[in-house]
């Protein structure tokens, strides 16, 4: 099911001996667009700290809770992290090798060459559901690829003919933690439309600008499906805004299509 990141914002995370704190944030991979980390605010360690998909059970939307396999100990002792500052590949090898929890890097799907994180349904075989962009790369350690979605949100968005509107969120695929698509708010030209935007159809990112870039026309993205956040998002509706653009689902099997 695809959910806001947003909406995660504020949920609990429950260790397995108590509460560790509350969602602040997340990071996301700018290569392969999943979700890497919450960004976790703890109270009683005074500090902030990373929690990986890895850890993490199924979301309890009405407890409002994300349940995680590890202790508090196991939190308290985790690797330290400034998230003031850019997180390094080197920091990544250190926290996931705390944890025991697999390289994501380096694969060509994505979470990587290893196991993913969740529960996957049968019918989602990870052949199935690669990375957007490309696979993450191995990189130094200084290239970790790692952004914030509260700090995206608010960039503008570009289309091939001008600009459209801005980020207003995220939403993502709660069982691989992938970013399915960008709430783009165009009411700075059409008063209170939103739109989905799907990261393949991203031509570039400009981080110091704060702009990205959509390989798509201002009209065709005005005509596409107006997004509502207080209805479903079902598969037909993911069907109607794909065969508007005219491309292939990312449901689809997509061992067929090619990972640039």
């Amino acid at each position: 099911m695809l959910r806001s990141v947003m909406s995660l914002e504020g949920f609990s995370i429950g260790a397995t001996d108590g509460t560790v704190g509350k969602v602040k944030d997340f990071y996301f991979d700018d290569e392969a667009w999943v979700i890497r980390y919450a960004v976790v605010n703890t109270t009683w360690l005074g500090r902030e700290v990373l929690l990986s998909p890895y850890s993490m059970g199924r979301v309890d939307w009405a407890a409002k809770t994300i349940p995680v396999t590890i202790t508090k100990e196991q939190v308290k002792n985790s690797p330290g992290i400034d998230t003031d500052k850019p997180v390094s590949r080197q920091y990544e090898s250190s926290y996931l090798g705390y944890y025991g929890y697999p390289y994501y890097w380096g694969g060509i799907g994505l979470w990587g060459g290893g196991d993913y994180p969740g529960t996957i349904p049968a019918d989602m075989t990870p052949s199935g559901f690669r990375g957007y962009l490309r696979a993450p790369s191995a990189g130094r350690d200084e290239d970790a690829h790692l952004r914030s979605c509260n700090a995206v949100k608010g960039y503008h968005i570009h289309a091939r003919d001008g600009e459209i509107g801005h980020v207003k969120g995220f939403l993502v695929d709660d069982y691989l933690w992938a970013v399915r698509y960008l709430i783009v708010n165009t009411s700075n030209w059409w008063v209170g439309h939103e739109v989905l935007i799907s990261p393949e159809w991203i031509q570039d990112v400009s981080w110091s600008d704060s702009k990205v870039s959509i390989d798509l026309d201002r009209q065709t993205i005005k005509n596409s499906p107006e997004y509502d956040e207080h209805a479903l998002l079902d598969r037909d509706a993911e069907l109607r805004i794909y065969k508007h653009y005219g491309r292939d689902g990312y449901w689809q099997d997509q061992r067929q299509r090619a990972v640039a």
